[in-house]
């Protein structure tokens, strides 16, 4: 392994260990943390600056630096999937030599947070993983708080009295909450809710010991399909009526 791959290995298990989500765990994102930090195969991590720098010189360093010349239409993959998670964990600072700067301006820049600078400079030394636990400890991680932020946004349904599931936000779960809590007692009274599922748990809620007495059986193929019942799969919910 050359230097240079270990550093970017490096800034890799950094991001991991800051507790990015995964979709930022990827070399895209290891290059924009070692250009925040300007740090070069040929320096130690007890080396590193805060420098100001935007988008596109992030790009012509990975390139000059590690030899990674991503291609120019990609420019708005490093700002959206690389440096607004950054700002966001609180990691880098967008323009703070102008905080009024539109964030769709071509001067916009970014630089390490003071507090994560400090203790980038520690990574490799023995005192690394009790000032990853200090730092931790004032803050909540981005995965932490993506995954706090989708499980607020969940729409509760009311499958039964007193019996609640949650589903992924989105129109199609609103429809199955309508069509569960509205539809239902309106023009199935009495019917039984047998299954109630979204594309983020197809499994939400599945009565299957009462279909099993119904002497029918499941059969799900990437789409799950049942027949007689008074809503079908397009609304991810079913019902048995007698």
């Amino acid at each position: 392994m050359t230097t240079k791959d270990k550093r970017i290995n490096e800034a890799y298990q950094i991001l991991g260990s800051l507790g990015m989500p995964r979709a930022q765990l990827n070399e895209r994102s290891a290059l924009c943390l070692l250009a925040l930090l300007n740090l070069t195969a040929d320096k130690t991590w007890l080396q590193l600056e805060s420098p100001l720098i935007g988008i596109t010189p992030i790009m012509d360093w990975a390139r000059e630096h590690y030899d990674k010349d991503y291609a120019p239409n990609t420019r708005e993959t490093f700002r959206r999937q690389s440096m607004h998670q950054f700002v966001d964990a609180g990691i880098a600072i967008r323009n703070p030599d102008d905080p009024e700067r539109k964030t769709n301006s071509p001067k916009t820049a970014y630089q390490i947070e003071p507090a994560a600078l400090e203790l980038l400079r520690s990574f490799g030394a023995a005192a690394w993983h009790d000032n990853l636990t200090s730092y931790l400890a004032e803050r909540e991680t981005l995965a932490a708080r993506y995954a706090k932020e989708r499980e607020q946004n969940r729409i509760p349904v009311q499958i039964a009295p007193g019996k609640k599931v949650t589903l992924s936000p989105g129109e199609h779960s609103e429809l199955i909450q309508a069509v569960i809590e509205d539809f239902g007692p309106r023009f199935a009274p009495g019917s039984i809710l047998i299954y109630a599922g979204d594309t983020g748990d197809k499994w939400g809620y599945f009565d299957a010991a009462r279909l099993g007495k119904l002497g029918l059986r499941w059969i799900c193929t990437g789409r799950c399909r049942m027949w007689r019942c008074t809503t079908q799969s397009v609304t991810g919910c079913c019902w048995w009526s007698a």
